[in-house]
């Protein structure tokens, strides 16, 4: 039995739960029964006892006056925010009354539950939320807001998401942080290549903004949004033409190399250059660099794949180490997700044997659509680790679909989010400190067990607990929808076709706090990918439409709009976690709009100045920072920021609901804006 939530004073172990590939270690002061103090776990082997400014003032998250403590239902109208407060009875009887009508009358398709990772534990995401849903037969999400693109098209080249292991990059002599703000969002990443540095690696990062990666850059290239295919496609060129590429690796480990050798000559310096806005000069230096230094790594960021043709692009760089036999070299290879290493038993946790027929897929790029044109009509919403008013794209159709009276909405959340506020039923949820749940890296090859380390606040309830709970309610009497959480871990972590969790038990973990899967390089081996060998022509791709071999394609139409829009992220929140927050706020200071120098003396416009950005989705007002950070055409932004009286900073206003070119991926930096001083007439 765990006694840390009982204690009232001591230090207990714990992990990070936010979702970030660095999945930190953690070490929690209390006293007096609350949090006092976090700080990194020393002992953990990646992250080292380092955590990044978030975590380590969670503590005034948790403590947060503004935090739920108990149910609530709306007495206002829906986004007022006015709500009062119930018992968790009549919250249940609520939700599961409304839900039985509703199966009466439409169907349980009529109810779709909405979530995400806001916690990354795993239970909690996609456990008993998973099978109550599939045995209520409701809408199924398709969860595709992140990495749905880019995993895809890194599947057709390595046959799942394994790549080089993070900690043998410090013996690497040359990073590329390909689409990364690795600072911000991996920085246990920058940890190791600063060991790496400190041996003469060298820091490329390619991006399209000089954020506080490209600053620490040894090189920064900027590149045009949506062109990085093309460039990794210019860099292969120039590796065949020049004989620079590991001829012996591509015989023995792919399939494709002399198509591809073909195919590439086509993409020749100067037309890479102009599609890019890289110097044609810089990408042959960028190609022998690479060529010529042994180990590198390229570390394959989320933002390539957040466009029209993102999962081609990430299926494209994802190809080069292959060109240089870099999986052979300790350190070297490439790094999108290691997810493929600490693979759970899904099935067994989500339990789809109990959806009894199919059901409709909704995907989540597209709530506002949905709410507002499916049919036959959603009809309730269940809302979970997620803020879709915020997060989702095309963010004012989600607010209007939000704003239906014939919707009900229930929120699980810890605070009144934009999405709260347009609930029937608010349910106050737990942190990840008060929860137990296994939490495994996608970057890093440790999983981690969190036990409560302070008891709930106030009358809060964690998601597994709710699920239980309306599974009750609704009559429900599978074993599955009562299983404890440590049944739950169990009965996850039990996966005998993943050899590399052998030995992985909730003793062990209990035991030891965090183990390392028993991985092995992947060369020499067999990959997942249909031929078991890197493809660098993929039949698989070609029976379902696509161009066999790495091909740029240009970005869809959006409009004649002068700028590419990039809403990137920021340093002290996470997506919208944080952005509630007072003293993250303070921190991360003021939402800012990154324009070229030239483009803004055009506008008329100087850093500070107030400035309206629109386009025929919506319009949000930021402040000024004009520099030579981004090229001209280009203007980005950082964070997703929370609603406040009188201010227009919802970026996601902006943003385009189309699908990426593979498996239902967000474009959110595909869309197109206009920039003009605020207060002048409106151009709409």
């Amino acid at each position: 039995m765990n006694s840390a939530k009982h204690a009232a004073n001591g230090v207990f172990p714990s992990v990070c739960s936010l979702d970030c590939p660095d999945q930190c270690g953690l070490i929690i002061h209390k006293e007096n029964g609350k949090i006092v103090k976090i700080e990194g776990d020393p002992s953990h082997p990646v992250t080292q006892g380092a955590i990044c400014n978030k975590v380590r003032n969670m503590g005034e998250r948790i403590y947060d006056p503004k935090r739920l403590q108990y149910p609530l239902k709306r007495v206002g109208g829906k986004g007022e925010g006015r709500f009062e407060r119930i018992s968790w009875a009549e919250a249940i009887d609520t939700i599961t009354s409304r839900w039985k009508q509703t199966i009466d009358a439409y169907g349980a398709e009529a109810i779709l539950p909405y979530s995400f990772y806001g916690n990354m534990g795993r239970i909690g995401t996609e456990g008993m939320d998973r099978r109550f849903f599939h045995r209520l037969g409701a809408s199924r999400l398709l969860y595709s807001i992140c990495q749905a693109a880019g995993t895809e098209g890194y599947n057709y080249t390595m046959g799942g998401a394994v790549g080089t292991d993070p900690e043998d990059t410090v013996d690497a002599k040359l990073f590329i942080m390909w689409g990364i703000n690795t600072v911000s969002t991996n920085m246990h990443q920058v940890v190791l290549a600063e060991k790496a540095r400190k041996n003469g690696a060298k820091i490329v990062v390619i991006d399209v903004h000089k954020n506080q990666t490209g600053r620490w850059a040894d090189w920064f290239i900027p590149i045009m949004p949506g062109t990085d295919a093309a460039l990794a496609l210019g860099i292969m060129h120039i590796l065949f033409a020049e004989n620079k590429t590991d001829e012996a690796f591509l015989r023995q480990y792919t399939v494709g190399h002399e198509e591809l050798r073909q195919h590439v000559k086509q993409y020749d310096p100067h037309t890479v250059s102009a599609i890019t806005g890289v110097p044609a000069e810089d990408i042959v230096k960028l190609a022998r660099l690479y060529a010529d230094t042994s180990p590198s790594l390229i570390r394959i960021g989320n933002g390539p794949q957040h466009h029209d043709n993102g999962g081609m692009c990430i299926r494209t760089i994802a190809c080069l180490p292959a060109l240089t036999g870099q999986w052979l070299v300790k350190g070297g290879g490439a790094i999108k997700g290691n997810g493929a290493v600490l693979e759970h038993n899904a099935a067994a946790l989500q339990r789809p044997d109990l959806l009894k027929r199919s059901t409709r897929r909704i995907n989540m790029n597209r709530l506002g659509s949905a709410l507002l044109e499916l049919e036959p009509k959603i009809r309730s919403l269940y809302v979970y680790n997620s803020n879709p008013a915020v997060v989702a794209p095309d963010a004012n159709r989600v607010r209007q679909g939000l704003e239906r009276e014939d919707l009900f909405t229930v929120v699980h959340e810890l605070f009144l989010t934009e999405t709260a506020k347009y609930a029937d039923i608010v349910l106050p949820a737990t942190s990840s400190f008060e929860n137990t749940d296994f939490y495994r890296s996608y970057w890093h090859h440790y999983i981690q067990l969190q036990q409560p380390v302070i008891e709930p606040y106030g009358e809060s309830k964690s998601n597994t607990e709710v699920f239980r709970l309306l599974a009750q309610a609704m009559g429900f009497e599978e074993q599955a929808l009562k299983d404890t959480d440590e049944e739950l871990i169990r009965q996850a972590l039990d996966h005998p076709a993943n050899p590399h969790l052998e030995g992985m038990t909730f003793e062990a973990l209990t035991e030891r706090q965090f183990m390392k899967a028993k991985a092995k390089p992947l060369f020499p081996g067999r990959l997942r990918t249909p031929s078991g060998k890197i493809e660098l022509y993929s039949k698989a791709m070609e029976k379902k439409g696509f161009p066999p071999l790495p091909t740029y394609t240009p970005l869809c139409e959006d409009g004649d709009l002068p700028f590419l829009f990039i809403p990137a992220p920021n340093h002290n929140f996470l997506n919208s976690t944080f952005s509630n927050n007072e003293k993250h706020v303070r921190m991360e200071k003021t939402p800012k709009l990154f324009m070229n120098a030239a483009d803004a003396e055009a506008l008329g416009i100087q850093t500070g100045d107030a400035v309206r950005v629109w386009n025929r989705r919506g319009e949000c007002e930021l402040t000024a920072s004009v520099g030579e950070d981004v090229l001209s055409g280009v203007v980005v932004s950082q964070g997703l920021w929370a609603d406040a009286p009188g201010s227009k900073r919802l970026v996601n206003a902006l943003t385009p609901d189309r699908e990426a070119d593979m498996g239902g991926g967000a474009v959110f930096f595909s869309g197109r804006v206009q920039v003009e001083k605020a207060g002048r007439e409106p151009g709409l």
